[in-house]
């Protein structure tokens, strides 16, 4: 079978997975006696093996049996999740990720894991109890019952019971072997009933055994129960006793629609009546093929690049339906204008329905930074908490793609040169665990994401004294920079020196490639910090490279764009309503007091206008508001945002620009840039 077909799928399907089982991995470390999240684990450690066994990669599928192992006694309490393990199975999981990566470029996913593979076989074999051997967990489920005692068991369990296996060992010089088993037999069968021992009755009756024999109870007791009632019992040097669990995939459809199961007290009865069990079989099925089953929501993989030709077509349908708007306004046509109108409303439901399809949570980047931050803390011998904030957030698939590496070195570097040592944190006052907050949230157009942490802060002084000695800047220049300025030096590429990182209190180097690349995408970075408490970086980024609605504004004989995802509210005012605090000229806006920015001003716009009215746009940037002032408005219109290009990329508080359907520019106003 040709599998080169599937080789997509299976790559994409591969990470989800892998994704899962680190998500998942971290959980289990906070809470390793949930066997709910041990067995997420291992589901998709199971499906991953049966992908890669099917595709032929045989590496990838051994390994990831190996990890199968170790959680499936994990899972059924025969181990013990420790820090040990966890580490273990977080490299094998790296192990996995290595190979896939290799498949994606083209390889055939080979690795030489026999290391980490000797290490899982060591933790399946090295934690059990060798002197007290259990047969059930030496065994497969499969192995250890037939259908029929597995059915038993799943339905005890269903209906509010208890399985374990008791493991008894006599000691040694015990003379009436028999004689103890028929006790602990008779003491257990008061309150549960016992499925079935190894050796068997016959062969405990004829004392055909060692010193140990096991047994399978089902009963409501707890497990100290069970042990007490059996060490009353003289003899008996040791009791084992342990849960025993069974999936509910690891019981057939046929198996799980068996009624006639009862409870531990009648499982003899239940033997006597497997005819009337087979009729209720075939009624149950049959009831279940009678029922109608629920639709599914149905989704279908479609290449980027098909939905990167797709957007750009429709940018072209926007430009042109801006044309045809101005020629039915110009000629006034009644049936023109409706079908402009009409087609207007359809264009713009298909814009929110491509633009959708491109949108995904940034949370697919962010999933990869827990176990990061949690590898590195502990190489580095420091304790962070990593609080993730706003993961739902929705980003452009162009943008997702390019900020996973800037997010990683920042984050790497907060970790490394922000967060102090526990030592150090306490001497100062500090919880010893520090935090790092990675924060993501919608603003207008944009997306911000914050990376803070509480560490060390950045020293204004040594980061000066670095670049003067770098040559980033001079010493006269060094004098008449603010701190926001001084901050911004440690994103040139001056400070690339791995050898000077100790020397810049709070962060290292490196910093210039994830400026270069948040530019790239028509974003922005800012630096805020506080010595000994603390920075946070700022990147302002695009919701999306293309297609939004704005207001149209006109400042004298220029004509301006405001996205209205960042209108509260267009008004006008008089002269009058204006008041003057502390050099700004300011309105007061329901009972808040807003800035005004001036765009005649702001742009030098030298058109006079006298006015006693003005026009004003009330903008938001999260909880804070400005007033933009304009001439006139002009309405709302659906725009094809297209970059200045790259002479003209730093343009304050202009995000862009459009070509209207009468052929003029109009400028798009930046207003998370006005708004400090």
């Amino acid at each position: 079978m040709e599998m080169n077909q599937y080789l997509e799928i299976f790559l994409e399907e591969s990470n989800e997975h892998l994704q899962a089982c680190n998500d998942k991995l971290l959980e289990l470390e906070q809470n390793p006696e949930d066997l709910l999240i041990i067995n997420e684990i291992f589901r998709s450690a199971h499906t991953l093996k049966g992908m890669s066994a099917t595709m032929g990669y045989e590496d990838l599928a051994n390994l990831t049996h190996k990890m199968e192992n170790v959680l499936d006694a994990l899972r059924n309490e025969t181990l013990s999740v420790t820090p040990e393990i966890v580490d273990v199975l977080f490299l094998a999981l790296e192990s996995l990720e290595e190979m896939v990566d290799i498949i994606a470029a083209g390889g055939d996913g080979k690795k030489d894991v026999s290391e980490i593979v000797n290490t899982l076989e060591m933790i399946e074999k090295g934690e059990r109890d060798q002197e007290n051997p259990s047969t059930i967990n030496e065994q497969t489920i499969d192995q250890a019952f037939d259908e029929y005692e597995r059915t038993i068991i799943q339905q005890s369990i269903e209906q509010g019971y208890r399985v374990y296996e008791v493991i008894v060992t006599l000691r040694e010089d015990c003379l009436l072997k028999a004689a103890r088993a028929f006790m602990v037999f008779e003491l257990l069968e008061k309150d549960g009933e016992i499925l079935k021992s190894n050796p068997s009755v016959e062969m405990l009756e004829e004392e055909n055994f060692q010193h140990q024999f096991n047994i399978v109870y089902i009963t409501k007791e707890e497990i100290d129960d069970v042990s007490m009632k059996i060490l009353k019992v003289s003899e008996i040097d040791n009791v084992n006793v342990q849960p025993i669990h069974i999936e509910d995939s690891e019981v057939s459809e046929m198996e799980t629609a068996q009624k006639y199961i009862a409870p531990a007290k009648e499982v003899a009865a239940a033997k006597e009546n497997e005819k009337v069990t087979n009729q209720q079989k075939q009624c149950v099925n049959e009831k279940k093929m009678a029922k109608p089953t629920k639709s599914t929501t149905k989704t279908i993989r479609v290449n980027i690049d098909r939905l990167d030709v797709l957007m750009n077509l429709f940018e072209e349908l926007v430009i042109d339906k801006g044309r045809l708007e101005q020629i039915s306004k110009d000629l006034n046509h009644p049936e023109l204008k409706e079908t402009v109108e009409k087609m207007s409303r359809v264009s713009s439901d298909l814009q929110n329905i491509i633009l959708n399809m491109r949108m995904i949570p940034i949370e697919t980047v962010f999933n990869r930074f827990p176990k990061m931050v949690r590898q590195l803390a502990r190489d580095l011998n420091k304790k962070v908490q990593l609080q993730i904030i706003g993961a739902e957030t929705e980003l452009d698939r162009t943008v997702i793609d390019e900020i996973g590496d800037p997010l990683v070195h920042l984050i790497r570097n907060a970790l490394d040169h922000g967060i102090e040592t526990p030592e150090i944190r306490v001497k100062n006052g500090k919880n010893e665990e520090g935090t790092l907050t990675l924060r993501a949230y919608h603003s207008g157009n944009h997306v911000f994401i914050e990376i803070q942490d509480d560490g060390a802060g950045i020293n204004q002084k040594k980061v000066l004294q670095k670049a003067i000695e770098r040559e980033v800047i001079s010493t006269e220049m060094a004098e008449s920079l603010s701190k926001e300025e001084a901050y911004q030096l440690i994103l040139s590429s001056g400070f690339s020196t791995a050898d000077q990182i100790s020397d810049i209190s709070g962060r290292g180097v490196g910093l210039d490639v994830v400026k270069n690349t948040i530019e790239s995408l028509g974003g922005r970075i800012s630096i805020e910090s506080s010595e000994g408490m603390g920075t946070l970086f700022l990147i302002q980024l695009p919701l999306t490279l293309s297609i939004i609605s704005v207001m149209l504004v006109e400042v004298g004989a220029e004509k301006y764009g405001i996205p209205i995802s960042s209108i509260i509210e267009s008004l006008v005012i008089n002269e009058k309503a204006i008041l003057h605090t502390h050099n700004y000229k300011v309105i007061d806006y329901r009972g808040n007091i807003v800035p005004l920015v001036f765009l005649r001003e702001l742009f030098d716009v030298r058109e006079e206008h006298d006015a006693d009215h003005f026009s004003v746009v009330i903008v938001k940037k999260g909880e804070k508001m400005a007033g933009i002032v304009v001439d006139s408005f002009i309405g709302q219109q659906e725009i094809v945002l297209k970059s200045l290009g790259q002479y003209l990329s730093n343009v304050f508080a202009i995000s862009g620009a459009t070509i209207l359907g009468d052929g003029q520019v109009a400028l798009i106003i930046d207003c998370n840039a006005l708004i400090k």
